[in-house]
């Protein structure tokens, strides 16, 4: 199978990326859903697609498959995702021969999130504790991976500090990381300061604004408390006061995601990554008022 071009070679162009990130479906019903949503999103034409990884065997299997048939059916180039979680050193080494001679060239690399039920997060036996670690790892191993590595403009959750946070973040890059992409927020002066502090202690490569438009109250509400990312008041307000009208709520969350990425686009964000929840519906709108 023909090998995707590594996302490093898109960013030297110079021009803002547009990404969208999917999850796998739980049964083949979700499977079939996400082949629709695919299809609506084709005419998007976005530069890449990621595809999250599940911490259960099951997900992992579909990750694999989501990934195959997106780049098969659609002629995406596609980014899994694959995080430290469950595997050892070995294991992750086998899915990295796997990713590699599926075509694939481009990876997000993760430590991945504490089991269900844990608040920390423990390696496995002979596993991988950090995100550079699996970084350094894919790297040794396929040299021509191009791999892309998270970044919090909140500070990662369990992180101590901002400082403590970019100094972890710095390691991944060394480790051989080509690109940032952020968890979620919605006031860029977040976003801007974020990168402002990664320039400052060294970290060069770019970083890549990710973008949530918020479709429910509640879940946004459920998303910003699990990842830290602050809600903007004028946002959290205007979201209260809609909160039992589903379309107005949809609304007014795309209104407020496209204000954004003009505005970051306007300030030399290398492009936009938009994290989905596997519906079409907030991606095409965002992609007709910027056109517009």
């Amino acid at each position: 199978m023909p090998h995707d071009r590594p996302l490093s070679e898109l960013f030297a162009q110079n021009r803002p990326l547009r990404s969208l990130e999917f999850f796998p479906p739980k049964d083949d019903t979700g499977v079939d859903a996400l082949r629709a949503t695919a299809t609506a999103l084709k005419r998007m034409d976005p530069d890449f697609v990621s595809v999250t990884y599940g911490a259960g065997g099951t997900t992992r299997d579909r990750t694999a498959q989501v990934c195959d048939f997106l780049k098969r059916d659609f002629g995406f180039t596609v980014m899994p995702h694959l995080t430290c979680v469950g595997h050892s050193r070995a294991e992750l080494s086998e899915v990295a021969d796997r990713i590699h001679a599926g075509g694939f060239r481009n990876i997000m690399t993760l430590r991945g999130d504490p089991p269900k039920g844990e608040t920390t997060f423990t390696p496995g036996k002979d596993g991988l504790r950090y995100a550079s670690d699996l970084v350094a790892l894919l790297k040794s191993r396929h040299p021509d991976f191009c791999l892309g590595v998270g970044g919090y403009p909140e500070k990662q959750p369990e992180a101590p500090s901002l400082e403590i946070d970019l100094t972890h973040l710095k390691r991944k890059v060394d480790a051989g990381a080509a690109f940032i992409t952020t968890q979620l927020f919605f006031d860029n002066a977040v976003y801007y300061r974020f990168v402002d502090k990664c320039r400052a202690a060294g970290i060069t490569v770019p970083i890549v604004p990710g973008i949530m438009p918020v479709l429910s109250l509640k879940q946004i509400q459920r998303f910003t408390a699990m990842c830290g990312t602050t809600l903007p008041a004028k946002l959290s307000t205007r979201l209260e006061v809609a909160a039992e009208n589903t379309d107005v709520v949809e609304t007014i969350g795309i209104d407020w995601a496209l204000t954004q990425i003009r505005d970051l686009l306007a300030h030399g964000a290398p492009g936009y990554h938009l994290y989905i929840l596997n519906r079409a519906k907030g991606a095409l709108a965002l992609t007709a008022g910027l056109a517009a």
